[in-house]
């Protein structure tokens, strides 16, 4: 099997998107994947994430997954998924470790707000949701409620009031959960006495 082969293969099999990582594991070097690119037979999108060339159908959404897979859609971008806020932000709000600082840094140009979270709040909330077709990891209601009240200084004020009073019109919410995370993340008093006169009014 030639080079291009391989790197087709390597490709379809990752969905349009593959690393250097899995070009190496296939056997390739690091200098015949940038003579490919110089040829024009792949294209680099980020550094060291390629496709073919003018394939338009990578979406944010397949970056995300590809590039950090560790990452949890939160906050803004969470508030958009729910209905909670009307506009889609320009940037993806992603939750990671705080040791993901370089995986950050290798997402290059892409519109990306990272909230780097301790150990131990990190997991609370997460489950997984579609966007766009593709599956990523995300923050349940609750959880993006407490984030709100954690992040309220970066949110602005028409946002939060209007994904709070969105949150208690909510069918699907569950009051018990949220206060188990509010527990959690030390924001029960600040986040029950707001929902209390929302839920009371």
């Amino acid at each position: 099997m030639n080079k291009k082969e391989i790197v087709r293969r390597v490709l379809e099999n990752n969905g349009g998107i593959a690393k250097t990582a899995d070009f190496v594991k296939e056997g390739l070097k690091n200098y015949e994947l940038s003579v490919l690119c110089k040829e024009g037979f792949i294209e680099r999108i980020q550094r060291g994430v390629y496709q073919f060339p003018h394939s338009n159908q990578i979406t944010e959404e397949q970056l995300i997954q590809e590039l950090l897979p560790q990452g949890i859609v939160c906050v803004e971008t969470a508030l958009f998924h729910y209905g909670y806020c009307d506009f889609a932000p320009r940037k993806w709000s992603v939750a990671v470790p705080r040791t993901a600082f370089r995986s950050i840094k290798k997402m290059g140009s892409f519109p990306i707000k990272a909230y780097y979270i301790q150990k131990q709040y990190f997991q609370i909330g997460k489950i997984t949701d579609n966007f766009n077709g593709t599956t990523l990891a995300v923050y349940d209601r609750e959880r993006t409620i407490c984030d709100c009240f954690k992040y309220r200084t970066k949110l602005d004020s028409e946002t939060f009031n209007k994904a709070i009073n969105a949150y208690a019109q909510e069918k699907n919410k569950n009051l018990e959960r949220l206060s188990q995370y509010a527990k959690e993340m030390k924001l029960y008093n600040k986040i029950m006495n707001v929902m209390e006169v929302l839920l009371n009014g």
